[in-house]
C-alpha cells in the first residue's frame, strides 16, 4: 500500500521471521555464534534463550541456512507433546523407519540409536533442535537428557540445540533437572537492542526493502527504541503503522509524533505514552527487561578495522589506570582490558605442569589464583616469547614492537578452538566480580587456563558457565599490519592470501603479476574457506579470516591452543 510512495520493493517490517532482513547485532551474532558452535561441536545441549520478538527464530533460520552438507537436522516447532509423541515426531523429522511397536518408547529410542549409529559411521552429524523449549515438560525433558546418553567410545551421536523464552533458564535451574542443566555445554540468553542498534536495525531493514534516503528521521528511531523496549518484533509493528500513517499524510519523513501515534493507534490507546513512563499496554510484559550493557572489553567503542563472523575488531588500544587487582562490581572491564604491566624481567612467569581442579569457580572466590589483568597479560606475552619493560606502556604497544596485533572480540569456546591462539579471558564470579585468565589450551572436554604462576585444567562447563564471551588475543599479521583484506584492492597482503589459500589446496604459488589484485576469483576462493570454517561468508578476509588461515598453515614460533606449533 505505502512501498510505492516510498520508493520500496517490499514492506520491510513484516514481523515474519526472514533471514534476508536478519540485522547482526553484536548480540545475534553471539547468537548464531553459540548455535554454530553447537553444530561444529559434539556433545550435550546448546541453550539459546530471549525475550519473545528478540529474534530467536530468525537466528534459526538463519542457521539452517549456513548448515554444512555433512549435517542432518529434526527441527521441533511444536513441543507441548507427551514423550512418545515427542521420540516420534524426531523419528519422522529424521526419515527413521518407525518400529513395529511405535507406541513403545523403548522401541523408538532403539529405533533412534540405530539409525544415529548408521549416521556416524556415514560421517553424517545430526542435530536435534527444538524452539520454544520452555514449554516442554519435565517427562520430554528427562527424556531429552537420556538421548544424550547415545553415544561411541568417543563422541555423543546426537546434539541437542534448546530455543526457549527466560523462563527455560528458570525451569533448567530447578533442583530436579540438575541433571540436565549440567550437560548444558553453552548458553546464551538474547538481549533486547540498544539506542544505537535499533536506529542501525531501522536502516537495514529500509535498505533491504529498496530505500534509497533516509525515511525515519534520528528523532523517529530514538522513539521506536524507547516505546518498544529495543524488543525488534515490537519495532517491527510500530514503524510499520507509522509508515502507514506518513503514507496518509503524504509526509515523506516519518517523525517522532508519528511513530508516537502508530504506538497508540496500536495499543488502542488514545495517546502514547509520555518520556520517562512505562511502555504501551500490551508490551508492559516487557518493561522490566533492561537493556544489554556494554561488556568486555567496550568492543562498540573501539576503532573497527575488519568484521568477520562475530563482533567487531579493534587494534587501537585504550589507556587505562595502573590498577591491576581484579574488576569488582561497578567498574567495566574496558579499564582494566590494557593495564600498564610493570614486570620484574628477572623473575619471568614459569608456569608448572598442569593440575586438575574440577571446581573454578571454587578457585576464584577463594582468591587464591593471581587472576589480576596484569598477571594475564604477562602470561600472555610470555606465551609469544616476550616479556614488559616496567613502566608506562601498554600490552598492545609493547606487543606491537614484536610485529603483534591485539584483537578484541566476544565469541564462543568453539571460536577460540578455531581461531587456535591464546587468549586472556573475563571470567565473572557468582558475585559479580571479575577475573582474568589465559586460556593456553583447548579440546572437547577440557580448559587449560593460566592464572599467575598457576596453569589449572578445568571442565568445558565450568568455564562456559563463567564466561560471556570476552576475549583478547595476540597475533601476527602476515604483512606486519593488521586490517581488513577487501575485493577490489591491490597490495601485498592480497599476495599473501592468494598464495595462502592455494597453499592449503595444495597449488604452487603463481608468478603473475595481476596477483596483488583480489579479483572475482580470489573473492570466490575465500568465500569458499569462509563457508568451510563456518565464518560469515562475505568475500572479506578480515582479522579472524587472517588468523584462521594462519592457524590452518601454522607457522613456525606461532602459539596454539591445540600444541601444534
Amino acid at each position: 500500500m505505502y512501498t510505492s510512495f516510498f520508493g520500496l520493493n517490499e514492506k520491510p517490517f513484516a514481523i515474519t521471521p526472514d533471514p534476508r532482513y536478519l540485522f547482526m547485532s553484536e548480540r545475534h551474532g553471539e547468537g548464531l555464534a553459540h548455535l554454530l558452535y553447537g553444530v561444529t561441536d559434539s556433545g550435550g545441549f546448546i541453550q539459546l534463550t530471549g525475550e519473545v520478538g528478540t529474534g530467536k527464530t530468525t537466528l534459526v533460520r538463519t542457521l539452517l541456512g549456513q548448515l554444512p552438507n555433512e549435517v542432518d537436522v529434526a527441527l521441533i516447532l511444536n513441543p507441548q507433546v507427551t514423550v512418545l509423541e515427542f521420540l516420534q515426531a524426531i523419528c519422522r523429522e529424521l526419515g527413521v523407519a518407525l518400529p513395529d511397536d511405535r507406541n513403545s518408547p523403548m522401541a523408538l529410542v532403539d529405533a533412534l540409536n540405530r539409525y544415529l549409529l548408521d549416521a556416524h559411521a556415514r560421517g553424517r552429524r545430526i542435530i536435534l533442535l527444538v524452539d520454544e523449549a520452555q514449554n516442554l515438560s519435565d517427562d520430554v525433558l528427562e527424556q531429552l537428557r537420556l538421548l544424550t546418553n547415545l553415544e561411541t567410545a568417543k563422541q555423543k551421536l546426537l546434539q541437542i540445540i534448546l530455543i526457549g523464552q527466560p523462563e527455560l533458564r528458570e525451569i533448567l535451574a530447578r533442583n530436579n533437572l540438575r541433571q540436565l542443566a549440567q550437560r548444558v555445554t553453552g548458553r546464551y540468553h538474547l538481549e533486547p537492542l540498544s539506542r544505537d542498534e535499533a536506529a542501525k536495525y531501522i536502516e537495514h531493514r529500509m535498505r533491504v526493502a529498496g530505500a534509497v534516503g533516509e525515511i525515519f528521521d534520528s528523532g523517529a528511531k530514538q522513539e521506536v527504541h524507547r516505546i518498544a523496549g529495543g524488543i525488534p518484533r515490537i519495532m517491527n509493528v510500530i514503524c510499520d503503522r507509522a509508515l502507514l500513517g506518513a503514507f496518509s499524510r503524504e509526509q515523506r519523513i516519518v517523525d517522532k509524533q508519528l511513530v508516537r501515534g502508530a504506538a497508540a493507534e496500536v495499543a488502542g490507546e488514545s495517546d502514547a505514552p509520555a518520556p520517562g513512563k512505562p511502555m504501551w499496554k500490551w508490551a508492559a510484559g516487557l518493561a522490566g527487561l533492561a537493556v544489554a550493557a556494554a561488556l568486555g572489553f567496550g568492543f562498540a567503542n573501539l576503532q573497527n578495522t575488519g568484521r568477520d563472523s562475530v563482533g567487531e575488531t579493534a587494534t587501537s588500544p585504550i589507556e587505562v589506570p595502573e590498577d591491576d587487582a581484579p574488576a569488582s562490581v561497578g567498574e567495566t572491564p574496558q579499564e582494566l582490558a590494557l593495564a600498564t604491566v610493570p614486570i620484574d624481567s628477572e623473575q619471568p612467569v614459569e608456569p608448572p605442569p598442569g593440575v586438575v581442579d574440577a571446581d573454578l569457580l571454587t578457585d576464584l572466590v577463594a582468591g587464591d589464583l593471581d587472576s589480576s589483568t596484569t598477571a594475564a597479560l604477562q602470561n600472555l606475552a610470555l606465551l609469544w616469547d616476550f616479556d614488559f619493560e616496567p613502566g608506562s606502556e601498554n600490552a598492545c604497544d609493547r606487543a606491537a614492537a614484536e610485529g603483534l596485533s591485539c584483537l578484541y572480540q566476544r565469541g564462543s569456546l568453539g571460536m577460540l578452538k578455531m581461531l587456535n591462539r591464546p587468549a586472556m579471558l573475563t571470567l565473572t564470579d557468582d558475585r559479580g566480580d571479575n577475573h582474568y585468565a589465559v586460556v593456553s589450551g583447548l579440546d572437547d572436554n577440557n580448559v587449560r587456563l593460566r592464572f599467575g604462576d598457576v596453569e589449572a585444567t578445568y571442565p568445558v562447563d565450568d568455564v562456559a558457565e563463567l564466561w560471556l564471551g570476552q576475549y583478547m588475543l595476540m597475533w601476527r599479521p602476515p604483512i606486519g599490519t593488521a586490517g581488513a583484506i577487501r575485493p577490489g584492492t591491490r597490495s601485498p597482503a592480497v599476495v599473501w592470501l592468494r598464495e595462502s589459500l592455494a597453499a592449503m589446496d595444495g597449488e604452487e604459488p603463481g608468478n603473475n603479476e595481476a596477483d596483488d589484485f583480489f579479483d572475482a576469483d580470489l573473492e570466490a576462493r575465500l568465500r569458499q574457506f569462509q563457508r568451510q570454517q563456518r565464518l560469515q561468508v562475505d568475500g572479506l578476509a578480515g582479522e579472524q579470516t587472517q588468523i584462521i588461515i594462519n592457524s590452518v598453515l601454522n607457522p613456525d614460533a606461532t602459539p596454539t591452543l591445540s600444541g601444534d606449533s
